[in-house]
């Protein structure tokens, strides 16, 4: 286990996780690189049989170490905006391996890909389809694209993490996917290649994705019967992760692998989108308790960290395991762990029995790789907080901490 206790400290690979607190302070994401090459490397040789690319998600982690880390081991980069093209390219990532997905591209966001010669455009509507065709005849390129499809599936997972369903933003109608792509076919600038679908996020049911690539690989067979010259087939990603020790969740090696049997002898490209599944469980978030309170019948955990670093609990109710770092074998008691911030909403865990914390102590928010410091924010003029990567022995700090002057540095 790259994160668990030795000696009743708890570690992130050889590191002791106070060791690092000390020297970087709280709060702090840290990292450990050996979990995230095992995740990918899982993908990576689960699809095997097949020609894929794995196409990291950059929405669920940003950080230019973990980019870079990622890179380098063959990686693809799924982006949804400019910037997260900037990211992947600074970090040393291949342009030709990016595929940019999102409902809302702008006209500068498109030229900049096109400049960069990324792989593809997953389009979510005929005006983005004609768009594109007009920068890229522009630029004097011919784009590649892929229509990105709506199959109408219940993802099983939080409303607001769902995209597969007619009622959401995403994508076009399964049921008019042919019409789009003829339309589509009418753009000289274009070069219709693909089809692309995904339908949530967080999904520890592998039931409505399998019905999902189903539906992708019939329209697939009815396009190319229409003599489209459909190469690829993006699946998007949304492997769940287990954020409870009781909750299950597949292997990430069973789900690739069923995808990757869908596939067989189809002569299609695959390209698979995960983000959350490959650093989610590499990451935790430190924090240092400030006080102990209690009101009434509550008992709180006031900590360092706020849903200004960690805003998953607040926005999704979603749980996080939280832990001390050093376990002192202190009685547990029932408490809701809450922030700095000046809101009810600033929780990070409410009525969790958990082992025993007093003022001073570090304990650690698991499973805050993915999702974590992406949705962080400067409110209440809160700097955000440092980032770490470990990596057997060393570690290193890969996102200082911002200070106050950072706060204003844009401002006049």
């Amino acid at each position: 286990m790259s994160i668990g206790y030795r000696d009743r400290a708890l570690y992130c690979e050889a590191v002791a996780l106070a060791d690092i607190a000390a020297d970087a302070g709280t709060p702090c994401y840290v990292y450990s690189a050996a979990i995230i090459r095992e995740n990918f490397r899982a993908y990576d040789q689960a699809l095997a049989a097949v020609p894929h690319t794995v196409c990291f998600s950059v929405k669920a982690n940003g950080n230019l170490g973990v980019l870079r880390l990622l890179a380098q081991m063959g990686a693809g980069f799924d982006i949804v905006s400019g910037g997260e093209l900037y990211r992947v390219v600074k970090a040393g990532g291949d342009p030709a391996k990016v595929v940019f997905s999102g409902v809302g591209k702008t006209a500068a966001e498109i030229e900049e890909a096109l400049g960069a010669g990324i792989f593809v455009f997953n389009c979510e509507s005929e005006p983005e389809l004609a768009l594109i065709d007009a920068l890229a005849h522009r630029l004097g390129v011919k784009a590649r694209v892929a229509v990105r499809v709506n199959p109408d599936v219940d993802a099983r997972t939080h409303a607001y993490i769902s995209t597969g369903r007619l009622a959401h933003k995403f994508g076009v109608d399964l049921g008019e996917a042919e019409a789009v792509y003829e339309h589509a076919r009418a753009h000289k600038n274009l070069s219709v290649e693909g089809v692309s679908c995904h339908i949530g996020s967080q999904l520890v049911d592998t039931a409505p994705v399998m019905e999902a690539v189903d539906r992708v690989l019939e329209l697939i067979d009815r396009l190319r019967a229409r003599g489209f010259d459909i190469r690829h087939a993006d699946l998007g990603g949304g492997l769940g992760v287990s954020y409870k020790p009781e909750q299950s969740v597949p292997a990430i090696s069973e789900f690739a692998a069923c995808i990757a049997s869908r596939l067989a002898g189809r002569d299609l490209h695959l390209l698979i989108e995960p983000g959350r599944s490959i650093v989610a469980n590499a990451g935790v978030l430190l924090t240092r308790v400030l006080y102990r309170k209690k009101t009434g019948e509550k008992d709180f955990v006031i900590v360092d960290a706020a849903m200004n670093d960690l805003i998953r609990p607040a926005l999704y109710s979603a749980h996080h395991e939280i832990v001390p770092v050093r376990d002192t074998g202190a009685p547990a008691s029932r408490v809701d762990v809450v922030g700095p911030v000046c809101e009810t909403g600033d929780f990070l865990a409410r009525d969790r029995e958990m082992a025993g914390v007093f003022p001073g102590d570090l304990v650690a928010i698991r499973s805050a790789g993915a999702y974590g410091f992406v949705q962080s924010s400067n409110y209440n003029a809160r700097p955000r907080a440092a980032e770490v990567l470990v990596d057997g022995a060393a570690w290193r700090i890969v996102r200082r901490r911002e200070s106050y002057d950072d706060l204003v540095r844009s401002e006049s």
